[in-house]
This record gives structure tokens, C-alpha cells and sequence, in this order.
């Protein structure tokens, strides 16, 4: 992923999160995934080995995409008013398009 691709992505996560479309934190993304809320869930570049390995499983056995992005956890802090590694986002539409951003550059696992 190049730095053009994580703006686009930060951007649009800006804007999920204004819209309500997207929850924070590990507790919230897992149960979001397993009760089939999320529609894909973004990580950040510094999230720990174990959270990675945690929310890597859980993605895995639900379907849904897990996207890494430049950004790190105190960067995206500022974006979503949380410091947190990973977010769902629990909108189709959104979800497409950051989908979309990340195949562009193979970053979706």
C-alpha cells in the first residue's frame, strides 16, 4: 500500500466513522464479526503480534477481509477520537470501496 492509497483509506474511514458505520477496539470488532455486522475490518500498521493473530482468526472464520494500513494506532487516534488497532466496518458500501483501495496494491489479507 502506498501513502495515496492509506489517505484514500483514511478519508473514507473519517467519513464511516462520522456516518456511524464502524465500530472500535478489539472487543467491539470481534463481536461484530461473529454476530456477521462487519463487513470488513481495517488494522494498523502497529497493532501488536497477538491482537494481529487474534483478529487474523477471527476474520478467517467468519469471511470477512482484514486490511493493514500504513497508518498507526496514535495516527488513526486522531481520525476516530479512539486509540485503537483495529476497526470494523459495518457498511457494504464502505466496505466495497475500502476493499477496493486495498486490492489495488494486494494489501488485503
Amino acid at each position: 500500500m502506498n501513502l495515496q492509497q492509506n489517505q484514500k483509506i483514511i478519508n473514507l474511514l473519517t467519513i464511516c466513522i462520522k456516518a456511524g458505520r464502524a465500530v472500535k477496539g478489539f472487543d467491539m470488532v470481534a463481536e461484530a464479526v461473529k454476530s456477521a455486522k462487519a463487513f470488513c475490518v481495517i488494522a494498523a500498521c502497529d497493532a501488536s503480534e497477538r491482537t494481529m493473530k487474534e483478529v487474523s482468526f477471527i476474520c478467517d472464520k467468519y469471511s470477512v477481509p482484514l486490511i493493514r494500513i500504513l497508518s498507526s494506532k496514535e495516527e488513526l487516534a486522531v481520525f476516530t477520537g479512539k486509540n485503537t488497532a483495529v476497526i470494523a466496518v459495518c457498511d457494504k458500501g464502505f466496505s466495497d470501496k475500502f476493499i477496493e483501495i486495498a486490492e489495488e496494491s494486494s494489501d488485503i489479507a
